[in-house]
């Protein structure tokens, strides 16, 4: 090996920042399915969660827009800058770069439609961020398929564990909301039980001609 030289920075570059995306995603994406629907995690205040989940976010863009840029400035590979948002547009890797492009995609229109939360209606906000739990996938399939890095040795154990990280925080998830719903069940069955009845309002009163007073 010749160590790092101008022309390879940009791959060795590229492939690192690929790496630390992956993890600072994952991290993003376990988070965001731990989260109840108050917004919080076990021992740690709303405000708390919202920062750690907002500056991880950033974090992620940041090496994700280098990982980008330092892979259209490789010399070794031909990828216009243009196949990193329109996607199967790269002779390289066609299929394994376009996927990429529509993880990415996808993260803009999160990005996109959170900035402008306040002017959408909640329900087209709530749909458009339900693509969050494809775009992990689709991003772990792209990582592993265009990086041979990823695909043996210590790299390929990295990704595995990043793969049973998001499935045991959405085993998680999934049992909390499985544990949640006898409950809500027996709260709206005792809501809907009728008031019991007054002692004695049953009783008929007695007729009035029957009524002796001594």
């Amino acid at each position: 090996m010749n160590g790092i030289t101008a022309s390879t920075a940009p791959w060795y570059a590229s492939r690192a920042t690929g790496i630390v995306s992956l993890l600072l995603f994952t991290a993003v994406m376990a988070l965001g399915i731990l989260v109840n629907r108050q917004g919080r995690l076990p021992g740690l205040p709303r405000f708390a969660v919202t920062n750690l989940h907002r500056n991880l976010s950033l974090l992620a863009v940041i090496f994700l827009a280098i990982h980008i840029v330092t892979a259209v400035m490789d010399s070794f590979v031909s990828i216009p800058l243009i196949s990193a948002v329109v996607p199967f547009t790269s002779g390289y890797e066609t299929f394994w770069l376009g996927i990429g492009a529509v993880s990415l995609d996808i993260m803009l229109a999160l990005i996109i439609t959170s900035l402008v939360r306040g002017r959408l209606n909640r329900k087209v906000w709530k749909a458009v961020h339900w693509l969050a739990y494809a775009s992990w996938p689709i991003a772990f399939a792209h990582s592993i398929g265009s990086s041979t890095d990823l695909q043996h040795g210590l790299l390929l154990i990295l990704a595995l564990a990043c793969a049973a990280v998001v499935a045991a925080a959405l085993a998680w998830r999934i049992a909390s909301v499985a544990r949640e719903v006898p409950r809500a069940q027996r709260v709206s069955a005792l809501l809907n039980r009728p008031a019991p009845r007054p002692r004695g309002s049953g009783r008929p009163a007695p007729p009035r001609d029957r009524i002796t007073v001594p």
